[in-house]
């Protein structure tokens, strides 16, 4: 299975879901060109893997101090208290790993799979290859309701034509899918996990192999920690407490970027690269406690536009990216974190409007 830079990184026409391999790839007319050349003048799409290695290194050493103090504990309830930051380090652990999918860490497919495994399938128990799969077509066609998995029918419709569809309790859902979509993420830990298993079949059979190794290593270290430490009752509730904070804080990380942006007409005109990346990503303002809670993806517009530019460095593109947007005249949505989510809730509120 491809990582997200095979498609996402390594294009080289200017419709494809990343960033052109060669500016000369860019048809010279292009409104995308004159960012692309501006924004490679300035380094600013060199990786900067001493700030990745710092940064991988803390949240380790970090996850590997909230352990022992979780041994140390015992078996009390009062480990539960350890769930909040274990989820928070959990969630920068994913990061790592969606940047490794984008080939931000390292420019070796090699290095950038093993340790997009590591810090997906191992410590998180999260199929890498599924989540890659996934977040390719994604970045291809952000917001497109025949090519974006994530715009696609599931337990949430993004459409008034796929909510005209639903029947039974999914049609009750989809009433009431705005006011339960943060209670929904309190499930989102587990399913990303059952997603990863179902994706296994999907797998060449030796990536497949390597993939189920790490995830049952995962699940195996995991159970032999908790139930060496606590009693099964409080083990339970534990996982459950984590999962639980690990699927809102990641759910929180993302909802904002595209839920209520544009959604291109299948039917309609074919956008152009910066078009199709601009006016389906939201940003989100903020300072440094922003940038920490998402991950640096509130520059949501600047990461689609360059999937493979570091992390760090998408702040310092914004006002560039913002400048030639204004330039041309074409929109960029940027808002705070609060009327972030009440946006994207508007939205799911107004799909579910005629079945109410």
């Amino acid at each position: 299975m491809p990582q997200a830079t095979a498609t996402v990184a390594d294009s080289a026409d200017e419709s494809s879901p990343g960033l052109p391999a060669d500016p000369c790839g860019v048809a010279a007319g292009s409104d995308f060109a004159p960012l692309l050349r501006v924004v490679r003048d300035q380094g600013l799409l060199e990786r900067r893997t001493d700030r990745y290695v710092l940064g991988i290194a803390v949240n380790l050493a970090a996850l590997g101090a909230v352990i022992t103090g979780f041994v140390l504990l015992g078996d009390t309830w009062w480990s539960l208290l350890l769930t909040l930051p274990l989820a928070v380090l959990w969630t920068r652990t994913a990061f790592v790993a969606h940047d490794a999918g984008h080939a931000q860490i390292s420019g070796d497919r090699r290095t950038s799979r093993l340790i997009g495994l590591v810090h997906a399938n191992l410590l998180l128990g999260m199929n890498e290859a599924w989540w890659n799969d996934k977040h390719v077509r994604h970045h291809a066609n952000p917001n497109h309701i025949d090519k974006d998995p994530d715009v696609g029918v599931g337990a949430l419709v993004w459409t008034q034509k796929q909510a005209a569809q639903r029947e039974g309790f999914a049609r009750w859902l989809t009433r009431n899918q705005a006011r339960l979509f943060f209670p929904m993420l309190l499930l989102e830990g587990i399913a990303l996990k059952i997603y990863g298993f179902q994706f296994l079949r999907r797998q060449p059979l030796r990536e497949r192999a390597v993939s189920a190794l790490l995830l049952t290593a995962h699940f195996a270290l995991y159970a032999t920690l908790l139930l060496t430490t606590l009693s099964p009752g409080k083990a339970i509730v534990f996982a459950l407490v984590l999962h639980a904070l690990f699927g809102l804080h990641l759910g929180m990380a993302f909802a904002p970027n595209h839920k209520g942006m544009e959604m291109p007409d299948p039917d309609g005109e074919r956008w152009g690269h910066l078009q199709r990346q601009v006016l389906t990503s939201r940003n989100v303002r903020g300072a440094v406690l922003t940038d920490w809670f998402l991950g640096g993806l509130n520059y949501q517009i600047e990461h689609h536009l360059f999937p493979s530019m570091p992390r760090p460095n998408l702040r310092l593109a914004q006002p560039l990216v913002k400048a030639h947007c204004s330039g041309i005249g074409m929109p960029y949505a940027e808002t705070g974190l609060i009327e972030s989510y009440r946006q994207a809730l508007s939205h799911m509120h107004e799909v579910g409007e005629p079945l109410r």
